[in-house]
């Protein structure tokens, strides 16, 4: 540790090795991510669950994830000036606090209003936390071996869905469904503590920036309302309803509206649009919204294939389900070797193929169908997504300075959940509409893989445009000794 006390972040180092003081702020911030992914996938299959308990109907309990993914798009264009006034450290913590007293204000709640106001309130911590975590290890790598990075740092979305609907499960077996949002207390203090020790002291000096509040009120309530128009696809009469066509077309309006005002403000606005110019963001970009509709379409329909087709239980079709994670667990940290060696594109290119090829088995299913076949190729799927997402999260940052990190995160991670809610949507609509009249088990087995279909779909739009991604990438030379005794 440097004489004044803060640690030193990047030491020099080989240039194939990952600096130490690096991989320790990246476990460190994994802690704190995990209690955020963990809350998102323990909820996810505990919906009916909490409908009987709360004795509401399903429709409202929704809210209590809907209101979540609301409340992150409320901080996460944010992100860049908190950082900028409070530091990534103070604002890391104080985050992580604040979700922390939102848990526990979901497991203290009395009903479902109360619960699905608490949610809120995690979200808007969720929607600082899941940015920062990339932003902090982006700019601490300095541009290196940022493929092997983001296989670490995404760690918590792979371990998510393995572990999360497993433990939900088991923590609804116990019957105490409050043991759901109490559980990220211990992830929670674990990594506050952690962060106060291993995250340097980086409050910024000299004058603060000022906060873009035309920015806030047109982007934040903007993408709030595109993904509420989105999900009220599967509840209200259809994608022509007023219900889905006021908020959608309204939140479009306001998000149109931001980009307008902010491309002559360019790095002055809330969040600097102009980057969409450089190649590696716009590419990175439109596929993380495909990867967006491939991966949370699929947590949609995969889960509800097992239930409704297999008649599973929520334990049940998490424990089937497990293969797949295990897939993306053993392949992410291979993807990021191969993407620091090759380059993104065609690391992204053999996943995203992966996919398209693992998923065609689900769209010629029977009831006759062996489970064990089926979670043979959902190992094969896991292991495409892990070579898929890794390259995406480190192309979009090639080319990058220190200061444009916080923005290049903030749009790549709007346009994903706008790409996941659309995936969610329209599988949804689409399942709807398939199983519609479906009087018999073939029937509804038929309407699932005309839905895998459009899934598959999805996925193929992604594969040609890999191409577009950045190739091999250019060795970046070691840190200057003095600039990094600085840092």
């Amino acid at each position: 540790m440097p004489p004044s006390g803060k640690p030193a972040l990047a030491a020099p180092v080989a240039a194939d090795r990952v600096d130490p003081a690096v991989w320790r702020l990246a476990f460190t911030v994994i802690v704190g991510g995990l209690a955020v992914m963990f809350d998102t996938t323990i909820v996810s299959v505990a919906l009916n669950d909490l409908a009987r308990e709360l004795h509401a109907p399903i429709g409202t309990i929704q809210w209590v994830s809907t209101g979540y993914l609301l409340g992150m798009f409320v901080t996460i264009p944010i992100v860049r000036w908190a950082q900028s006034v409070l530091g990534g450290k103070r604002l890391w913590i104080g985050s992580l606090g604040f979700f922390l007293v939102g848990s526990v204000l979901c497991a203290l709640a009395w009903d479902a209003t109360s619960l699905i106001v608490f949610r809120i309130v995690q979200g808007v911590a969720g929607g600082i936390l899941m940015p920062l975590m990339m932003t902090l290890i982006m700019q601490a790598a300095k541009g290196r071996n940022t493929g092997r990075l983001m296989a670490v740092v995404s760690l918590p979305i792979a371990l998510g869905p393995i572990i999360g609907p497993v433990l939900g499960g088991l923590l609804l077996a116990g019957g105490n469904w409050r043991l759901l949002f109490g559980v990220n207390i211990v992830f929670c203090v674990v990594g506050g503590w952690l962060a106060s020790r291993n995250l340097p002291d980086d409050r910024p000096t000299g004058d603060r920036a000022r906060l873009d509040a035309v920015g806030l009120l047109l982007l934040s309530p903007g993408a709030a309302a595109v993904i509420y128009g989105l999900f009220r696809i599967d509840g209200a009469a259809g994608f022509g309803s007023a219900e889905v066509l006021v908020p959608l077309l309204g939140g479009l309006a306001l998000v149109v509206g931001f980009v307008a005002r902010s491309l002559p403000r360019g790095a002055k606005a809330l969040v600097n649009v102009r980057l969409f110019g450089h190649r590696s963001v716009a590419s990175s970009s439109v596929l993380y919204f495909l990867s967006g509709a491939t991966l949370y379409g699929a947590m949609l329909l995969l889960p509800l294939f097992w239930q409704q087709v297999r008649g599973e239980d929520a334990l049940g079709a998490g424990l089937l389900l497990i293969p797949q994670g295990i897939g993306t667990l053993l392949s992410r940290f291979l993807a990021g070797r191969y993407t620091d060696r090759i380059g993104p594109r065609w690391v992204a290119f053999v996943g995203f193929c992966t996919v398209v090829l693992a998923t065609v088995p689900f769209a010629f299913v029977t009831a006759d169908t062996s489970d064990l076949l089926l979670m043979a190729v959902l190992l094969v799927r896991g292991l495409g997504m892990g070579v898929a997402t890794i390259p995406l999260a480190s192309s979009a940052y090639i080319g990058l300075d220190h200061g444009s990190i916080p923005n290049a995160t903030i749009l790549v991670l709007i346009v994903q959940q706008i790409g996941g809610s659309f995936g969610i949507a329209a599988l949804a609509m689409i399942l709807q509409h398939a199983a519609a009249g479906a009087q018999t088990q073939e029937a509804l087995t038929h309407a699932f893989g005309t839905t895998f279909w459009w899934s598959i779909g999805f996925t193929a739009l992604a594969v040609p445009l890999c191409l577009f991604l950045p190739g091999r990438p250019k060795p970046v030379p070691d840190p200057d000794p003095e600039v990094s005794a600085k840092a």
